[in-house]
């Protein structure tokens, strides 16, 4: 299997070379050559499997056993799994009035990035360990990805990470979660700014390729193929779980309403329904509306500023479907106190946005009955104040309620500070010393 840029201009590489890399060398993102098409056997034949098996068998077809056979892969994949709350990994609920709502928050931080990036951290480190080498990973996060690639990368002698979070933007619980962190190989900057505009710095720091090629940078953001490629289980798992029946012909369809921000979740159900999955996907986004009017008019302009939201992880514009829909914090909230009435089941305010749209199509008497998924991308107890916001109780884990008593460690990048020069040294600082430990490796 073989990855190439979506700007064309890059040498084409294998997964080891696009998992390191994030954005290509040309600037545009790494994606395969080729698509495998499943046929109507394959997928029957996955229906009966679990979320685990589902993503060993997706990973198997988008790594080759040439780089890691088959029993390492399953090794490596349970290992990502291991640390899960449920012993599904994944959960789907089914609540009343045909509301289904796939749980992906079962992991360390409560969050659906736990999914792909306890993976990605377990593929990195089985090649830096075969090959001797240390990376620093960069990223920039808007709420949940930095504390999932924190927990997932944290202690590991061979990889640094950096993680720019916008101060006072994420969730308190979102921050703690990743300052609280104090492990040697993690650093974490608070910006002054929104997840906008703290892309900007490492943007810059990307763009030099010989400063990324010199400190073996890279990023886990949601350019990340390895990310994608785990996120693409959802969709298959979301269809077997809510399909009424794989004997009919074609293969009946369903819909999955997915809530994103920088669009990777979306990226991973179009790639799986271009596989052939028979998926009808819909885009679900807060009042930061930029994918719903790029889908419903071609739009692709961007707002002067980026609204803070309740479903802050959204509070994006820049991202990349077939029907999509944006809901205000007031139907957000709306929505919550909906579902908690019908079924006492607490959703996030990111679930919210796409639990909103089937209670649209289920009041709208002219649509149709198709089967339908809402993925759910994070717990609700990571986001209390929207819940006090709906009028309902947080009900918040002992784990997290500890979060408020541990030590914090957090370097700020102010307003008039240069970002793009801090981040350069920080980078710089930790390639000197792992090439002190290489040197002196009982230091």
């Amino acid at each position: 299997m073989w990855y190439t840029s979506t700007r064309g201009v890059a040498p084409r590489v294998n997964f080891e070379g696009a998992l390191f890399s994030g954005y290509a060398p040309d600037g545009g993102l790494y994606v395969p050559e080729e698509l495998p098409q499943l046929d109507r056997e394959t997928l029957c034949r996955w229906s009966t499997l679990s979320y685990r098996s589902l993503v060993k068998e997706l990973c198997a077809l988008f790594i080759g056993l040439e780089l890691i056979p088959r029993h390492d892969l399953n090794d490596l994949i349970d290992q990502a799994f291991s640390r899960f709350r449920h012993r599904d990994v994944v959960h789907l609920c089914r609540l009343k009035n045909g509301l289904n709502v796939l749980e992906l928050w079962h992991g360390a931080t409560y969050a659906f990035k736990d999914l792909s990036l306890s993976c990605t951290a377990q593929f990195l480190q089985y090649f830096l360990q075969k090959r001797k080498k240390h990376v620093t990973i960069v990223v920039g996060t808007s709420g949940d990805t930095g504390s999932a690639s924190i927990e997932s990368v944290q202690g590991c002698k061979n990889m640094d990470i950096i993680v720019l979070l916008p101060k006072g933007r994420c969730t308190k619980i979102q921050e703690l979660q990743m300052t609280t962190v104090l492990k040697e190989n993690v650093h974490v900057f608070g910006v002054e700014g929104n997840s906008d505009e703290l892309d900007e710095p490492i943007k810059a720091v990307f763009a030099d390729v010989p400063f990324v090629q010199r400190h073996n940078l890279m990023s886990l953001n949601s350019i990340n193929w390895s990310r994608v490629l785990v996120q693409m289980a959802h969709h298959f798992f979301a269809y077997f779980q809510c399909a009424p029946s794989l004997d009919t012909h074609p293969l009946p369809p369903v819909e999955v309403v997915v809530p994103t921000g920088a669009g990777g979740n979306l990226a991973a159900g179009c790639i799986a329904q271009k596989m052939g999955l028979p998926i009808r996907l819909v885009v679900a986004v807060n009042s930061n509306d930029i994918i719903h009017r790029t889908v419903q008019k071609g739009d692709f302009s961007l707002c002067e500023v980026v609204k803070p939201t309740l479903a802050s992880a959204m509070d994006i514009q820049l991202s990349e479907a077939v029907t999509s829909g944006s809901v205000s914090d007031e139907a957000i909230t709306q929505t919550m106190g909906r579902c908690w009435e019908e079924n006492q089941y607490l959703l996030c305010p990111h679930s919210a946005t796409a639990v909103n749209y089937h209670y649209q199509q289920t009041n709208n008497r002219q649509s149709s009955n198709i089967s339908r998924c809402c993925l759910a991308p994070a717990s609700a107890a990571k986001f209390p104040e929207a819940v006090k916001a709906a009028g309902l109780t947080p009900q918040t884990p002992a784990e997290i309620l500890a979060l408020e008593h541990k030590e914090t460690r957090c370097i700020p990048m102010r307003r008039g500070d240069d970002w793009i020069q801090m981040l350069r040294n920080t980078i710089e600082g930790l390639s000197q010393r792992w090439e002190g430990c290489a040197v002196n490796p009982s230091e």
